[in-house]
């Protein structure tokens, strides 16, 4: 006979531009019994934590209104006693520290596993978990390649200038799949 696992239900929050992405995780937790709710725009977020206090917050930190980082100080002020985790696809360690700062209780890089963010969650740090591994350099290069390709509105030839690098240099390493 097998042991029920005992989880503790939460109230979670997902701040998300990406509706796939969004929808995905709220399915996802809700399957594992507990609560979600999902908004799309910092409006949205701050009517959110006005009608709850939400356990959990998992926010993107690129919204398509406004950055992540902006809206982090009114959640704090919002919502004291949440977690809140913020979820990077451009996971980087100035990313990391200015999130932080400005209130994050977490940062995870996405896409995000369930476990890892339910670690987070609960508090548990995900460096602390035997199985994880920090980002080899060739993602962070390529992770840090793609937000400065971002920032120049997809131009290669001057997100090479950007980089210091040549432009063909650039476009190889774009057409290569991203690393792991």
């Amino acid at each position: 006979m097998r042991k029920a696992q005992a989880h503790t239900m939460l109230t979670v929050l997902i701040i998300d531009d990406d509706e796939t992405f969004r929808r995905t995780l709220a399915r996802r937790l809700t399957r594992r019994g507990h609560s979600v709710t999902h908004v799309g725009t910092p409006a949205e977020a701050r009517e959110a934590i006005l009608g709850q206090q939400p356990a959990v917050i998992v926010l993107d930190l690129r919204l398509a209104e406004a950055s992540g980082l902006d809206l982090l100080p009114e959640l704090r002020a919002g919502a004291p006693a949440s977690r809140i985790l913020v979820l990077s696809g451009f996971a980087s360690v100035a990313a990391t520290v200015a999130a932080m700062r400005a209130g994050a209780d977490d940062v995870l890089a996405k896409p995000v596993d369930i476990e890892t963010l339910l670690a987070a969650a609960a508090g548990r740090s995900a460096s602390a978990d035997p199985d994880w591994t920090p980002l080899s350099p060739e993602r962070a290069e390529w992770e840090h390649i793609q937000r400065v390709l971002h920032e120049y509105a997809g131009n290669i030839s001057a997100t090479a200038r950007a980089l210091g690098m040549h432009r063909r240099t650039l476009q190889r390493k774009l057409a290569k799949h991203s690393p792991r």
